[in-house]
């Protein structure tokens, strides 16, 4: 599924934040990586999906045998990978059903099959909100604009339930919510989970772990993973906190 060997990659003045990141992640799987601030997490996500700003200077990356490395952002997720940010932009004046059309027809095109017209859509888009229990309202709103933060977390969720990614990059999709819409919103995602769809989970907390169940964690710290193990080593770290790897 994802397979990253030797990732290394800086900002564009220079400064190093990815010193060789070695991880593979089978299909179905859900893996966490966790660390203190600045240690790389979100920076490992906004560089699989090509977000710019970054500057790949060693190692692989590759999804299902393509090198990701090599395509465009949107090629990425035509490809298969999505992104939950950890701050969703707000789109004003575009609503969000015709926001998720696009981005639903746009993906079909690209695998050679016919978009899909306005009823068609429509008939998948209610169906896949009402399992997440979001309400026509939401849909008709411009995208994230005066949204709470659990509505923009959920209406992440639809985006990922519509587009039907092999793989998930959740960058610290907890922040910001309280306990309820932070359960309302792992109960959307622990719904898509399947043996085909694989997840890497990115958070701060071991808290979302409690909803979201990891097979596998690591630890990153300056620029590395440099501990991995399966769930218990969330509540390790919960409990000593990260300075024994920060001098890993």
């Amino acid at each position: 599924m994802l397979d990253i060997k030797g990732l290394r990659a800086d900002l564009e003045d220079g400064t190093k934040i990815l010193k060789g990141i070695d991880l593979q992640i089978a299909a179905g799987e859900v893996h966490a990586i966790m660390g203190p601030n600045g240690s790389g997490k979100s920076t490992t996500a906004n560089v699989l999906s090509g977000k710019p700003g970054y500057q790949v200077t060693g190692g692989s990356v590759r999804l299902d045998g393509a090198d990701l490395m090599e395509m465009e952002p949107e090629e990425r997720a035509h490809a298969g990978l999505f992104q939950a940010f950890q701050y969703p932009v707000e789109i004003p004046g575009v609503q969000a059903s015709t926001f998720l059309q696009s981005a639903v027809n746009a993906k079909r095109k690209a695998a050679g099959l016919d978009g899909l017209d306005a009823l068609a859509f429509v008939r998948e888009l209610r169906a896949k909100a009402k399992t997440l229990g979001i309400g026509n309202d939401m849909l008709k709103r411009a995208v994230n604009v005066g949204f709470s933060g659990g509505e923009k977390k959920r209406f992440e969720t639809l985006q990922m339930a519509l587009l039907e990614p092999r793989m998930a990059v959740l960058d610290e999709t907890d922040s910001g919510l309280d306990i309820d819409a932070l359960r309302v919103v792992a109960d959307g995602v622990n719904a898509l989970r399947s043996k085909d769809r694989s997840f890497l989970v990115i958070t701060h907390y071991q808290r979302l772990l409690e909803y979201i169940v990891p097979d596998h964690v690591h630890i990153l710290s300056d620029g590395r993973i440099v501990r991995s193990g399966d769930k218990s080593l969330a509540l390790e770290v919960e409990q000593s906190g990260y300075a024994e790897f920060q001098a890993a």
